[in-house]
């Protein structure tokens, strides 16, 4: 099997081409910076003036997309959105010039995708089939990607975009700022505390997008999401387990809006997702749990 991976040399693009390329697929990583390649890691350079990517990946069986600039560095400013909008856009279209310019096209393109397209709420549980999109800036960026993603359709590649909630990892994601107050003894409750948090293992991730790949009736959207997510205040007394650490300092939503601005969302808004379309495939999770996860990355 050979695969195409953009982003990967991210927090998941790395966890992913660890797992593919340790099952003998051969990886070709698409980067501004290639470095030397390794024995079934080919890295590609590509977004640079003179870059041909294409004519390194004839052949390729699938193309997973997972560029763009991350929605946890720094505050949200103006000049911050639109970075991480016209990266997952000038990305997803360089993707797509790739793709009508390859002559023997691969069977799927994975893209990424974010949870945020659902709207928040403490009540509601989403899974694929539901329409009720948010409205605000993280929600349209995604409604725009994943329209762009579709477009491989029109060169009968089949298209599957994976709807990514948080991803859980100790040396990169939300995790590692998350847990940071509890190993300072000073973890509490952000927020209401009622808030969803639908957050998967980035071992997990990984697997399901090998799985989209080769389970050729997954098509659409898929939630990547662990089938059990836990609201805020839960999460955190997981974390506090999970270091032996107390849960007892609030952090109350003024003092995160007055730091973060709008990106406080985040944190104080969440959506409770379900994996239906990664279970109905017949998708196993490792760490289905979040103690189980908690457990193995802290061991």
């Amino acid at each position: 099997m050979k695969i195409a991976i953009t982003g990967g040399t991210g927090f998941v693009g790395k966890e992913l081409t660890r797992l593919v390329h340790m099952q003998g697929w051969e990886v070709f990583v698409l980067t501004r910076h290639p470095k030397q390649s390794s024995l079934g890691i080919t890295y590609v350079e590509w977004l640079t003036e003179n870059a041909a990517p294409e004519n390194q990946l004839e052949g390729i069986d699938a193309f997973v997309n997972l560029a763009g600039s991350s929605i946890n560095d720094g505050r949200w400013s103006g000049k911050q959105k639109k970075e991480i909008y016209d990266s997952r856009m000038t990305a997803t279209n360089e993707v797509l010039r790739i793709l009508r310019a390859l002559d023997s096209k691969p069977e799927v393109l994975v893209n990424a995708s974010a949870v945020g397209i659902y709207p928040a709420s403490e009540t509601a549980a989403y899974t694929e089939v539901s329409t009720n999109f948010g409205s605000d800036f993280l929600a349209k960026t995604v409604i725009d990607w994943e329209r762009l993603a579709d477009q491989a359709k029109e060169l009968g590649i089949r298209v599957a975009s994976g709807r990514f909630g948080i991803v859980l990892g100790t040396d990169d994601g939300a995790l590692p700022l998350m847990a940071l107050p509890y190993k300072l003894f000073g973890g509490g409750t952000v927020g209401s505390g009622k808030q969803w948090l639908s957050w998967i293992h980035v071992h997990d991730v990984a697997r399901a997008l090998q799985f989209a790949i080769e389970t050729k009736t997954l098509d659409g959207p898929f939630n990547v999401t662990a089938p059990h997510p836990k609201r805020m205040k839960d999460f955190g007394k997981e974390i506090g387990r999970a270091l032996g650490r107390p849960h007892w300092i609030p952090v109350p939503p003024i003092a995160l809006k007055i730091v973060l601005g709008e990106k406080s969302r985040l944190v104080l808004e969440g959506q409770q997702v379900l994996p239906a379309v990664l279970e109905q495939q017949g998708f196993e999770f490792t760490f289905p749990h979040l103690h189980s996860a908690l457990a193995d990355l802290y061991k």
